[in-house]
């Protein structure tokens, strides 16, 4: 076995060590680093009233990776832990969905295993629609999985604890269809972080010692194809441990919730004269849909988007819920990201632009 593959095997041991018996439940956690700051939406509170408490106190998450319009579709949860998140997934999809949870230690598989019964009971269902698979993320094309088979791929607080992110990143591009969709968070530094933090199994399994600058996830995500990433959340986490927080140096560490699609985006956000319109059909948000913080949508108000924002929602799930005008064949140079919204007006429907109720209008 080589150096770097001893490395790497001996992390993935600490780390299973770490949360599959040195932790048991979330208050024997040494920071407030893997604690969620984001208040549920309605939605998944009422979810989270019906997942059973033990299942809920051995969550170690730093999000809600609960992207919408989930019905039906296939989820991979990556580092599923004791499975809370992937028993609300369950509720999300529905009984003609599937939810597959991934985590490389068996103590955690094995628990979240003897709470698929109770969920099913609780949510209805005649068949289960959750499956636990123990394994690494590095190595997801060893689980069965078929390639292109994935519509959503989550991950709450488990990234940042692979010592080769750049495996995930491919892993998940192999596995996500077309269109599809990585929705997840993880903890982010400011800077890049002393390299002697990796060393420390209890600040590596707090999820700090792997966490990356996030400028250099960027540029991991590019080059496995993810060219346009989108934040849809971030917070400023507390330590809440001196000693850990004396070691970082300064540093800052955010929860960051991303969203990257699988489909061609250029790396830069380019005018193509294109305008989006939301219908106002996605019942949780009648109002408005928010794609990033970057970018949100008005109900019936058009709003100039770059070509990678109107091909993330005109090309995956969400090409239902607007109205995408222009074929984007000219090209008039750089786009001003940012949602900036259009009022409108009779001379957009003149330009035919739809309105509130269609075309025509």
């Amino acid at each position: 076995m080589s150096n770097q593959a001893h490395t790497l095997e001996r992390r993935v041991e600490e780390v299973q060590h770490y949360y599959g018996g040195t932790l048991t439940d979330k208050e024997d956690l040494a920071t407030n680093v893997c604690t969620v700051d984001e208040p549920p939406s309605e939605t998944i509170k009422a979810i989270l009233a019906q997942i059973h408490e033990d299942v809920q106190m051995r969550f170690y998450g730093c999000g809600a990776p609960f992207p919408p319009l989930l019905e039906g579709a296939t989820v991979l949860d990556l580092g599923c832990g004791g499975g809370r998140d992937c028993f609300v997934l369950s509720s999300l999809v529905g009984e003609q969905g599937k939810v597959i949870g991934v985590d490389a230690t068996a103590e955690q598989i094995a628990f979240a295993q003897d709470y698929v019964e109770h969920h099913r009971e609780v949510f209805g269902y005649a068949k289960s629609n959750v499956q636990f698979l123990q394994g690494k993320i590095e190595a997801l094309d060893k689980l069965g999985i078929a390639p292109e088979s994935v519509d959503v791929i989550v991950s709450n607080c488990v990234i940042n604890l692979s010592m080769t992110k750049a495996d995930v990143l491919a892993g998940m591009a192999k596995l996500l269809k077309p269109g599809g969709e990585i929705y997840f968070a993880d903890i982010y530094a400011d800077r890049r972080l002393a390299p002697e933090l990796k060393n420390d199994p209890l600040i590596v399994g707090e999820c700090i010692g792997d966490a990356l600058y996030f400028e250099d996830f960027v540029r991991l995500a590019r080059a496995a194809g993810f060219l346009d990433v989108r934040i849809t959340a971030k917070a400023l986490k507390t330590i809440a441990n001196p000693a850990i927080e004396a070691k970082l140096g300064g540093a800052k560490l955010y929860s960051i919730t991303l969203r990257l699609f699988k489909m061609d985006l250029e790396d830069r956000c380019e005018d193509y004269g294109q305008v989006a319109i939301y219908k106002g059909n996605l019942p949780e948000a009648p109002d408005r849909f928010v794609l990033d913080n970057g970018h949100a949508f008005d109900t019936g108000r058009a709003v100039s988007v770059c070509r990678n924002t109107a091909d993330m929602i005109r090309k995956s799930r969400y090409r239902t819920l607007f109205d995408v005008i222009g074929e984007g064949r000219r090209h008039y140079g750089l786009f001003q990201c940012g949602a900036q919204q259009i009022e409108f007006t009779p001379a957009l429907a003149d330009a035919g632009v739809c309105g509130p109720s269609g075309c025509g209008c």
